[in-house]
């Protein structure tokens, strides 16, 4: 390994190369529980493209895994280190190369903050639209890594609609480009797509091409009090199938209402057993309001309050924007669940939560983007207790079963990596699994990106 070593420090920068242990174990793991951990021989962190090509020639000619990073902001375990890899953590890597108005496309390092590519572009009227809960932290070769969503998915999609081109390194230090700049390309088969949500199994991103958006209008929102989840799921299905388009469409079950008021005293209503909030970046969004919010008291709303000014929208959002927060100071840990499913069922999911609450003794809260049927409960336990423990990763797996049970996917926006992997055979089937493994083998045959990660 010490070969490995000097292989490394030969074609890098002294600063980029980092083997102090106590350095290296805090590049070990991303934020997910029950995740398995290993011990990296070496932590590197490039600058440049070429630096990222050296890793993987040295990486491949001594056969020693490599496991790419972003912020580590993941909850999959799909950024843990693995015993004697080389973790590639692309953080440094931080230029917004270009923005380009005209053709409406920025060009950007993967290391680049998602909250600091929505301000740079916002300052030319633009908008890059995928927010994630970390969007102040976590980064867009992060967001390409795991497919990304957001708060803003109801109406503007994930990150996968976002990527149009790529520059990888593969695992023999080939840089690979793929996708275009330009608004069309249907030139091969869509490489791209391919990429984005693989979870560093396939290649390592060094560069992205994202598409952009005008900058839409100031959105307003409302928030609607309901006696029951299945009332306010009620609602949600009657807004989509109206037509309606809202910015955002979020959901918290009663837990999370209830913490939320723990943490933040915000004086919502006790009694409330789900909160909905919507919003509208629309021409006349207080019209849309008003037609949303008739849906909503016919489908059962106790109260709903709309928002007079983008101040008093922000004061709305905030309980939603406090939920994980909030739950997380329940107990000593939290695993945050992550199954879409299709909106119509989503009543029955949360249901089916609490019923899981209930059999498995454990505080779950879920919070959801109902307007995309992606629910994430919240497994709220002691760390501690061993036998609190078991059940806290059993109520995950039952929450999962149940996702697939009504016909959804065990991960709308966080991706599989450590923590999902067992459920995604059930998910694809094997004849998916196959053709996905002989994927990943054309790419990667020796196994060493990110191995044990997705499959």
């Amino acid at each position: 390994m010490g070969d490995v070593i000097e292989m490394l420090a030969a074609g890098l920068p002294a600063e980029a190369l980092v083997t102090d242990p106590e350095v290296m174990a805090s590049y070990a793991r991303d934020m997910a529980s029950f995740s398995a951990v290993g011990e990296p021989l070496a932590v590197v962190t490039p600058r440049t493209v070429e630096d990222v090509q050296h890793v993987m020639r040295t990486a491949t000619a001594a056969r020693v895994p490599v496991v790419p990073q972003g912020a580590r902001t993941g909850l999959s375990g799909g950024a843990n280190a693995v015993d004697g890899c080389i973790v590639l953590s692309l953080r440094k890597m931080d230029r917004i190369v270009e923005i380009d108005p005209v053709d409406r496309i920025a060009v950007v390092e993967p290391g680049v903050v998602n909250a600091v590519l929505s301000r740079a572009v916002a300052e030319q009227g633009l908008y890059y639209p995928p927010d994630p809960s970390s969007w102040e932290q976590c980064t867009i070769g992060g967001n390409i890594g795991t497919g990304a969503g957001g708060l803003c998915c109801v109406k503007y999609g994930v990150t996968a609609e976002y990527v149009l081109g790529l520059d990888v390194v593969l695992v023999d230090g080939r840089l690979l480009s793929t996708g275009r700049r330009t608004a069309k390309g249907v030139a091969g088969y869509d490489l791209t797509r391919l990429f984005v949500g693989s979870e560093g199994t396939l290649g390592v991103v060094v560069k992205a091409v994202v598409a952009l958006r005008p900058a839409p209008p100031q959105q307003l929102a409302l928030v609607a009090e309901f006696p029951s989840t299945a009332a306010a799921c009620a609602a949600v299905c009657a807004i989509m199938e109206g037509g309606h388009v809202p910015s955002l469409l979020e959901l918290m079950d009663a837990t999370t209402i209830r913490a939320v008021n723990a943490m933040a005293q915000m004086g919502l209503p006790e009694s409330t057993e789900a909160l909905l909030l919507a919003a509208f970046d629309t021409p006349d969004p207080a019209a849309d309001l008003a037609a949303l919010g008739e849906l909503c008291t016919a489908a059962g709303a106790t109260d709903v309050v709309p928002a007079q000014d983008a101040a008093e929208s922000e004061l709305l959002l905030q309980a939603r924007r406090l939920s994980l927060t909030a739950l997380e100071r329940i107990s000593t840990a939290t695993m945050i669940d992550d199954v879409c499913v299709p909106r119509g069922r989503l009543g029955e999911m949360l249901d089916g939560v609490a019923a899981i609450a209930a059999e498995y003794d454990l505080t779950i809260g879920v919070c959801a983007h109902a307007g995309d049927g992606n629910t994430h409960p919240v497994v709220c336990f002691d760390a501690h207790d061993p036998d609190e423990s078991r059940r806290a990763r059993e109520s995950f797996d039952a929450i999962m079963a149940l996702g697939l049970e009504l016909g959804g996917t065990i991960t709308g926006e966080h991706g599989v990596g450590l923590l999902k992997r067992d459920w995604l055979a059930q998910e694809l089937g094997p004849t998916g699994l196959e053709l996905q493994r002989g994927i990943k083998a054309v790419f990667d045959p020796l196994g060493l990106l990110n191995p044990g990660k997705v499959f």
